[in-house]
Protein backbone atom coordinates (compact mmCIF):
# COMPACT_ATOMS: atom_id res chain seq x y z
CA UNK A 1 0.00 0.00 0.00
CA UNK A 2 1.54 3.34 -1.21
CA UNK A 3 1.70 6.00 1.96
CA UNK A 4 -0.35 8.89 1.78
CA UNK A 5 0.29 12.44 2.39
CA UNK A 6 -2.27 14.39 4.51
CA UNK A 7 -4.12 15.98 2.01
CA UNK A 8 -4.91 12.22 0.68
CA UNK A 9 -6.12 11.42 3.53
CA UNK A 10 -8.50 14.73 3.96
CA UNK A 11 -9.87 14.15 0.39
CA UNK A 12 -10.94 10.63 1.81
CA UNK A 13 -12.46 11.65 4.75
CA UNK A 14 -14.44 14.05 2.82
CA UNK A 15 -15.37 11.27 0.68
CA UNK A 16 -16.23 9.00 3.99
CA UNK A 17 -18.31 11.69 5.55
CA UNK A 18 -20.32 12.79 2.28
CA UNK A 19 -21.10 9.28 1.95
CA UNK A 20 -22.46 8.86 5.38
CA UNK A 21 -24.09 12.01 4.49
CA UNK A 22 -25.71 11.83 1.46
CA UNK A 23 -25.10 8.64 -0.10
CA UNK A 24 -23.90 9.33 -3.62
CA UNK A 25 -20.50 11.59 -4.17
CA UNK A 26 -19.33 13.46 -6.56
CA UNK A 27 -16.26 15.48 -7.12
CA UNK A 28 -17.94 19.05 -6.77
CA UNK A 29 -19.26 17.52 -3.53
CA UNK A 30 -15.10 16.59 -1.98
CA UNK A 31 -14.48 20.24 -3.52
CA UNK A 32 -17.33 22.52 -2.43
CA UNK A 33 -17.25 20.50 1.47
CA UNK A 34 -13.07 20.96 1.58
CA UNK A 35 -13.55 24.67 0.37
CA UNK A 36 -11.29 23.67 -2.98
CA UNK A 37 -11.07 24.14 -6.39
CA UNK A 38 -12.54 21.41 -8.64
CA UNK A 39 -8.72 20.64 -10.67
CA UNK A 40 -7.41 20.08 -6.95
CA UNK A 41 -10.33 17.02 -6.18
CA UNK A 42 -9.63 16.14 -9.93
CA UNK A 43 -5.81 15.84 -9.50
CA UNK A 44 -6.63 14.31 -5.31
CA UNK A 45 -9.17 12.22 -7.15
CA UNK A 46 -6.79 11.02 -10.12
CA UNK A 47 -3.71 10.31 -7.69
CA UNK A 48 -5.90 7.97 -5.13
CA UNK A 49 -7.25 6.14 -7.90
CA UNK A 50 -3.87 5.25 -8.77
CA UNK A 51 -2.75 4.07 -5.60
CA UNK A 52 -6.06 2.09 -5.19
CA UNK A 53 -7.65 3.64 -2.98
CA UNK A 54 -10.49 5.44 -4.89
CA UNK A 55 -12.83 4.42 -7.71
CA UNK A 56 -15.13 6.44 -9.94
CA UNK A 57 -18.33 4.73 -11.49
CA UNK A 58 -19.64 5.39 -15.08
CA UNK A 59 -21.93 8.26 -13.47
CA UNK A 60 -18.66 9.92 -11.94
CA UNK A 61 -19.67 9.06 -8.40
CA UNK A 62 -16.82 8.13 -5.76
CA UNK A 63 -16.42 5.08 -4.11
CA UNK A 64 -14.15 4.35 -1.62
CA UNK A 65 -12.15 0.65 -2.23
CA UNK A 66 -11.56 -1.05 1.26
CA UNK A 67 -8.06 0.22 1.71
CA UNK A 68 -9.59 3.67 1.02
CA UNK A 69 -12.32 3.16 3.43
CA UNK A 70 -9.54 2.08 5.61
CA UNK A 71 -7.71 4.85 5.97
CA UNK A 72 -10.74 7.44 5.37
CA UNK A 73 -12.09 5.70 8.82
CA UNK A 74 -8.78 5.61 10.61
CA UNK A 75 -8.30 9.26 9.96
CA UNK A 76 -11.89 10.38 10.47
CA UNK A 77 -11.89 8.28 14.13
CA UNK A 78 -8.53 10.61 15.06
CA UNK A 79 -10.04 13.52 13.60
CA UNK A 80 -13.00 13.03 15.69
CA UNK A 81 -11.08 11.67 18.74
CA UNK A 82 -8.65 15.26 19.02
CA UNK A 83 -11.83 17.36 18.10
CA UNK A 84 -14.07 16.24 21.23
CA UNK A 85 -10.48 16.13 23.39
CA UNK A 86 -9.73 19.69 22.72
CA UNK A 87 -13.52 21.00 22.96
CA UNK A 88 -13.74 19.17 26.46
CA UNK A 89 -10.75 21.05 27.24
CA UNK A 90 -11.92 23.92 26.12
CA UNK A 91 -10.36 25.46 23.02
CA UNK A 92 -12.77 27.06 21.11
CA UNK A 93 -14.89 24.34 18.30
CA UNK A 94 -13.80 25.86 14.83
CA UNK A 95 -9.70 25.71 16.60
CA UNK A 96 -10.27 22.08 17.84
CA UNK A 97 -11.32 21.18 14.55
CA UNK A 98 -8.29 22.68 12.54
CA UNK A 99 -6.02 21.46 15.17
CA UNK A 100 -7.50 18.16 15.14
CA UNK A 101 -7.11 17.92 11.13
CA UNK A 102 -3.21 18.75 11.90
CA UNK A 103 -3.24 15.96 14.66
CA UNK A 104 -4.99 13.29 13.13
CA UNK A 105 -2.41 13.38 10.60
CA UNK A 106 0.93 13.35 12.94
CA UNK A 107 0.40 10.96 15.50
CA UNK A 108 1.36 6.90 14.95
CA UNK A 109 -1.30 4.61 15.32
CA UNK A 110 0.60 3.46 17.77
CA UNK A 111 0.67 6.37 20.19
CA UNK A 112 -2.94 6.73 19.14
CA UNK A 113 -4.22 3.84 20.31
CA UNK A 114 -2.65 4.40 23.75
CA UNK A 115 -4.03 7.95 24.03
CA UNK A 116 -7.15 6.65 23.26
CA UNK A 117 -7.03 3.72 25.86
CA UNK A 118 -5.58 5.67 28.51
CA UNK A 119 -9.29 8.03 28.09
CA UNK A 120 -11.11 5.13 27.67
CA UNK A 121 -10.27 4.30 30.53
CA UNK A 122 -11.14 7.32 32.88
CA UNK A 123 -14.09 7.62 31.81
Amino acid sequence: MKKLHASGEDYLEAVLVLQKERGMVRSVDVARYMGVSKPSVCHAVATLKEGGFLSMDEDFFLRLTNVGREVAEQTYEKHCFFTRLLVDAGVEPKTAERDACRMEHVISESSFRHLKQNMDKKK
